[in-house]
């Protein structure tokens, strides 16, 4: 008898997140290539526009349900049937049919993922129907759930103060996108972003919780004179970020403010970057981080449960108040870069989607 593990898909059909929709490819691809032996992979889609297919080769097939995916997620906070049924389901969010279901008789199995605990933590960031949508989900993980995916253990500690899951929450840590690498053609991709070479790098939107403000006022006291990039900025920020900079004391013309990019744009800056700088501490998996490592851009951060537990001695981990320091020791010489890019460059390779997905196999077969 075939086991068919139904793993959810809809960021594919209606992203909400690149990042979400990057680690829902990567993760069912994995999937694929360690199928066990018995078993197959089904995808489960809502309706989408017929120019959005799931392309995904090996998948046995991919069911769409009749809701489009706004009116399924409504759907499914609310615990209405939806047509996607049981068996064995793994969604890599937590967009996933909630509901009673037998385990022990009839081998039904969902498996959910949570990446970032914003909703709960920094709630006044996100927009109120995403939060409320994410805090009712997960009162029906709790009710319903077979087991929680998080991708830290920080993570999980954070998450268990948050909802009573017990022994369901699991760690699996996410990675880069598989075959990551700076592109042939980056330095005309950096032409066309009208970006310079040798910049430092750092990512996030203007909002409190990724401490932009902390990471330039690092940047601006370190001593150095170097161009600064700063991308994934959200639409309409560029003169807040701006303000920031200028009272970190970096001169407008050392600034260049970017949106969010594609990974082959994303990865032709990051070849650009003498270092990255990652000051947010929130209870987040640090996307950009993990590119950095993959890439082998040295990587300066602000100590918190999740960057020590993601870069241990893969880059510079350093207190606020310290940020400043650790950015010029890191940038001090040829030969500092040159170390510090090896080290986050074999700190990368430790994290993989294929690990993730054998993982997930295993966590399937556990339960």
């Amino acid at each position: 008898m075939t086991a068919t593990l139904r793993v959810m898909l809809d960021q594919l059909v209606a992203p909400t997140d690149p990042d979400l929709q990057i680690a829902a490819r990567e993760l069912t691809r994995g999937l694929l290539a360690g199928t066990p032996a018995g078993c197959e992979v089904e995808g489960v889609a809502p309706a989408g526009p017929a120019d959005r297919p799931v392309e995904i080769p090996g998948l046995v097939g991919v069911r769409r349900t009749a809701l489009a995916r706004r009116e399924l997620a409504a759907a499914l906070q609310f615990g209405i049937a939806t047509g996607i049924g049981g068996g064995m389901i793994h969604s890599p969010t937590l967009l996933a049919p909630l509901v009673r279901h037998d385990r022990v008789h009839e081998n039904d199995q969902t498996v959910v993922t949570i990446w970032d605990l914003g909703p709960w933590e920094a709630p006044a960031e996100w927009p109120k129907s995403v939060v409320s949508w994410h805090r009712a989900m997960l009162k029906r993980a709790v009710k319903h759930a077979d087991a929680v995916v998080v991708p830290t253990h920080s993570m999980a500690v954070r998450l268990g103060e948050i909802a009573t899951l017990g022994e369901r929450i699991r760690v699996i840590a996410g990675a880069a996108p598989a075959g990551l690498t700076v592109p042939s053609d980056e330095v005309g991709r950096r032409r066309l972003l009208d970006l310079p070479n040798g910049f430092v790098l750092l990512a996030g939107r203007a909002a409190p919780t990724d401490a932009l403000a902390a990471g330039l006022d690092a940047v601006g006291h370190a001593g150095l004179d170097l161009p600064v990039v700063v991308i994934g900025a959200g639409e309409g920020e560029e003169p807040a970020i701006a303000d920031l900079a200028a009272a970190a004391g970096i001169p407008e013309r050392n600034l260049h403010v970017r949106g969010l990019l594609a990974t082959e744009d994303r990865a032709a800056v990051f070849g650009g970057a003498v270092a990255f700088v990652a000051p947010a501490q929130r209870t987040a998996f640090p996307w950009r981080v993990l590119e950095a490592l993959a890439l082998g851009v040295p990587v300066v951060a602000a100590s918190s449960p999740m960057h020590d537990e993601i870069i241990v001695d893969g880059g510079m981990l350093a207190q606020d108040d310290a940020l400043a320091e650790a950015l010029a020791r890191a940038l001090s010489s040829s030969a500092s870069v040159d170390r510090l890019g090896v080290l986050a460059a074999d700190r990368g390779r430790a994290y993989s989607w294929r690990e993730a997905a054998d993982r997930v196999w295993q966590l399937h077969a556990d339960l």
